[in-house]
Formats: structure tokens, C-alpha cells, sequence
């Protein structure tokens, strides 16, 4: 079960802490997805490979495997003092500035099995951040229209520090080497830790003020550092396992393991589905009897029924696009020819501008609009944002050719990314915050980053013309599921 209802911060200071919680979580996220993508490229890594690493991003889709955790369990030290989703925040953003020294301590490449562990764990407390922050988020604002600026001002946190975090570590990697460029980043991610612990901790049945801060955040830091080398030593072993029944099995980067990767991430998703007509009969206050790792998931399946099964496609199609966009434009801006100092700036003022302004007008969709009008009209931004790539492999290579497709790529999916998380948002159940939403989130981009992790093979074969036009078709498909969705009405309790 969840703590005792916050008390929400006055408006203004809501807006604020998001716009840093959503720094602390956009920080992280190019550097192990497109930064590194662009990082191997430059080192000549194949393209096929390069796709493989893209499903690194998967990781985050499965963060609704541990999200009850921070529903139901506190940090020692940091939780204790600052309440318990501040506390798991805190101990993200710890794990995040640790693995982040790590990639830029193998940021040579010579060894892509330790490339892929260091980024593995930056996946992992990247997306433990967005747990807590959401699940947080959803409890201080639970109305659609309280929603949609807190959704913006993280978002524009997110944006900005996402954006800045990719130009700023290809303009250093310029000027100096990739180690230096992820340490900047390091150095960077680490800024909000200070000013978090400085704040003043909202009054909740866990706080003990006999506990001074000091004391609490020595407490955080000892168990983050046990934590974060307890984590990396499992994937480590799993990931040790994992490749040497590869290698037994015969497969290599010619191999197609793309239906095999897509059927074991969809094992957990299709159990519950064959659960659905167990799940309908489950009385009122089954609830209680449940495992905590399981009472969220099941809770969402009982209240919309069959209808999950369609609410479930919509979402891993609305963002399909986009994700396949993020995995191959920085290497189709390499090999178009465009030099590190034009994609740091394409990837920094012009694309911060136009994602802040994308995801302003999403937000103010979301408030002003109905869902249904506010998700159409993000759907076609998006598609337009991938559809501009097509233009830019075709034209004659200049700055402007590429600022024009950052920036239009930016706002379209600056609106959609917006409009998509308060719709989330007001599918959750308040007494699963944080898990609901992870799940929900976290199946969004499941699909899309299966077929992410093949975009190397499946650019090889149409081009990059064929890749981004695929791109926006998909994203344009999932308003054919909004006569659907719209339409569910979900059993109360």
C-alpha cells in the first residue's frame, strides 16, 4: 500500500520541482540511446549491432516489474527523512551519476559487452526515477486539468535536459574524446542531488524529525553505493549467462533474433491476457490477498476487461514513430555527411526551442481540448516529425536542411509526448500510482523499441528513406484504434 496522501506543494513550487524532476530524468536518457548510437557509429561499430544496443532502452519498458517496490518500501536514510518518493528519487539520481562515470570510463568501445552492462544499469536508474516521480506526480495532481501543467513542466525539464544532454556530449566529444564528453554529463547529472536534499521535507507518518539530514543522507548514500554494486554484479552475471547461450546457440549479428526477443518481452503481457476472463470474476476486495508485484497489473486488467486489449495496442502504436526516429537519426545525420559540431547544435538551441514550444501547445491541448481531439492532433505532429527525415536524406546536405528537420522533428513530438502522458495519466487508479503508470508507460514503448532493435536490418533493406516514411505511417495508424478507446468505460469499485 502507498503512504498517507502528500499534501500537495502550492502550485507554483509543484511546477518547479517538476521542471528539476524532469531534468534529473531527461539528463540521463540520450546518454544511453542516441548519444551512444552516435558514440558507436563514430567507432565504426555495424549498423546491425548498433540496432542491437538500441534495445538497451527496453529495460525501462519492463520498470513495472519493480515499480510496486517503491509503491510498498522506503530507502533507509533518504526515505526516512524526505518520505519515501523523494527518497527513491534520490537514490535514482545517485545510481544514475555512478553508472554515467562508468560509460565514460569504457567510452573507447573496446569492449561492447561492458559498454552494454554500464548502460544497462543508466537504463535501469534512469527509468526507477521515473517511477517515483511519476507515481509521485499522479498523487499531488490527479485531475486531467491539475495534470497538464505539471506534465508540462516536467516535460520541458525532460526535453531540455534530454536535448542539451545529446548536443552537449557531441560538442565536447568535438572537442575533446567521449570520456570527457560523459563526464561532463556526469558532472551534470549530478547538480539536482544537492539541491533535493536541500529541501524541506513535506511532514508524512515516516518522517522521524530526531533524525538529522546529515545523518539520513550518510545512511542514503551507503546503501545507494551497496545497491548500485549489488545490481551491477547481477547484471553482470545475467548478462555473462545471457551471452554465452548466444554463442551456444549459434547466433551472431546476422541472425535474425528479432521474433525471439519480441516473444520472451511479450511472455509477461500475454500471461495476463490469458488471465483476463480469471481476472473479471475477482470480487471487489481481492485486492488485499494479492502479491504486492501483482495487485497493481491485475487491478488495471479488472477494471477495463477485454477492453485492455485494444487500449493496450493504441498505446505501443502512439509512440511508435517516435522511437524508431530517435534510433536511427543520429546515424543517418552521420552518414548524410554532417559533422559532430552541426549535430550538437541541431540537437541544442534549435531543437530545445522547438520541443519547449511542442510540448507547450501539447499541454495546453490536454487542458483546453478533449482527449480525443488533443491525441488526433498529436498523432499527426508526430508523424510529421518522422516524415521530415525523408526530405532531409533527399535534399542537398546544409546546416539549414538540418535545423529545419531537428526542429520540426522536436515539436511534433514535443505535442504528442505531452497530450499521450496526461492521457495516461487518467487511466490509473489512485491506490497504484506509480506501478499503473509504469505499466502503462512502460508498454507504450515495448513494441517500439523491439522493432527499435532491429531498425539496423530494416534499414539495410529499404534505406533510410523507406525507415522514416515506415516511421510515420505507424505513428498516424493509432488514431484508427480512437473509436475504440475512447469509448471504454472502465468498472469502478
Amino acid at each position: 500500500m502507498t503512504e498517507t496522501m502528500p499534501i500537495a506543494p502550492a502550485p507554483s513550487r509543484l511546477l518547479r520541482l517538476y521542471l528539476l524532476l524532469g531534468f534529473s530524468a531527461g539528463l540521463p536518457f540520450y546518454m544511453f540511446n542516441a548519444v551512444l548510437l552516435l558514440r558507436l557509429a563514430r567507432h565504426d561499430v555495424d549498423i546491425v549491432v548498433i540496432g542491437f544496443f538500441a534495445w538497451i532502452a527496453l529495460l525501462p519498458t519492463f520498470k513495472f516489474a519493480w515499480a510496486p517496490l517503491l509503491d510498498n518500501y522506503s530507502v533507509p536514510g533518504f526515505s526516512r527523512f524526505w518520505g519515501r518518493r523523494q527518497g527513491w528519487v534520490m537514490i535514482s539520481q545517485l545510481g544514475i551519476f555512478l553508472a554515467l562515470l562508468a560509460m565514460a570510463g569504457t567510452a573507447d568501445d573496446q569492449s561492447l559487452p561492458l559498454t552494454a552492462l554500464f548502460a544497462l544499469l543508466l537504463a535501469f536508474w534512469t527509468a526507477t526515477l521515473e517511477v517515483a516521480a511519476d507515481g509521485w506526480r499522479i498523487e499531488l495532481a490527479p485531475s486531467q486539468v491539475e495534470q497538464a501543467p505539471v506534465v508540462a513542466a516536467n516535460l520541458w525539464g525532460y526535453r531540455s535536459a534530454m536535448i542539451a544532454a545529446g548536443s552537449g556530449a557531441a560538442l565536447v566529444a568535438a572537442r575533446a574524446d567521449w570520456t570527457t564528453a560523459y563526464l561532463v554529463i556526469a558532472g551534470a547529472a549530478f547538480v539536482p542531488f544537492p539541491l533535493l536534499a536541500a529541501m524541506r521535507p513535506e511532514r508524512s507518518p515516516e518522517s522521524h524529525d530526531a533524525m538529522g539530514r546529515t545523518s539520513a543522507l550518510v545512511q542514503g548514500v551507503l546503501v545507494s553505493l551497496a545497491a548500485f554494486a549489488l545490481i551491477g554484479l547481477a547484471a553482470a552475471l545475467v548478462g555473462a549467462a545471457l551471452l554465452s547461450a548466444v554463442r551456444g546457440a549459434g547466433l551472431s549479428a546476422e541472425t535474425n533474433v528479432t521474433p525471439i526477443v519480441l516473444g520472451i518481452a511479450l511472455l509477461p503481457f500475454v500471461a495476463l491476457a490469458a488471465a483476463l476472463p480469471r481476472i473479471k470474476r475477482l470480487p471487489l476486495d481481492a485486492w488485499a490477498n494479492l502479491p504486492r508485484v501483482l495487485a497493481p497489473h491485475v487491478e488495471l486488467f479488472w477494471r477495463f476487461g477485454h477492453g485492455v486489449l485494444p487500449l493496450l495496442a493504441f498505446v505501443s502504436f502512439y509512440r511508435m514513430g517516435d522511437v524508431l526516429t530517435l534510433t536511427l537519426s543520429h546515424p543517418l545525420w552521420n552518414a548524410a555527411g554532417y559533422s559532430l559540431d552541426q549535430i550538437s547544435m541541431a540537437d541544442g538551441l534549435v531543437a530545445v526551442g522547438c520541443s519547449l514550444a511542442g510540448v507547450g501547445l501539447g499541454g495546453l491541448c490536454a487542458a483546453r481540448l478533449s482527449m480525443t481531439l488533443a491525441l488526433v492532433i498529436g498523432a499527426i505532429a508526430s508523424a510529421i516529425g518522422n516524415w521530415v527525415f525523408v526530405w532531409l536524406w533527399f535534399a542537398e546536405p546544409s546546416a539549414l536542411v538540418l535545423y529545419v528537420a531537428a526542429g520540426v522533428d522536436q515539436f511534433g513530438h514535443g505535442v504528442a509526448g505531452a497530450v499521450f502522458v496526461v492521457y495516461l495519466s487518467m487511466l490509473v487508479s489512485p491506490r497504484f500510482p506509480g506501478a499503473q503508470f509504469a505499466f502503462l508507460s512502460g508498454f507504450a514503448f515495448l513494441l517500439p523499441r523491439l522493432v527499435g532493435g532491429a531498425s539496423g536490418a530494416i534499414q539495410k533493406a529499404i534505406g533510410y528513406d523507406g525507415f522514416f516514411l515506415m516511421a510515420g505511417a505507424l505513428s498516424l495508424a493509432a488514431i484508427l484504434f480512437l473509436p475504440i478507446v475512447m469509448h471504454l468505460r472502465p468498472r469502478t469499485r
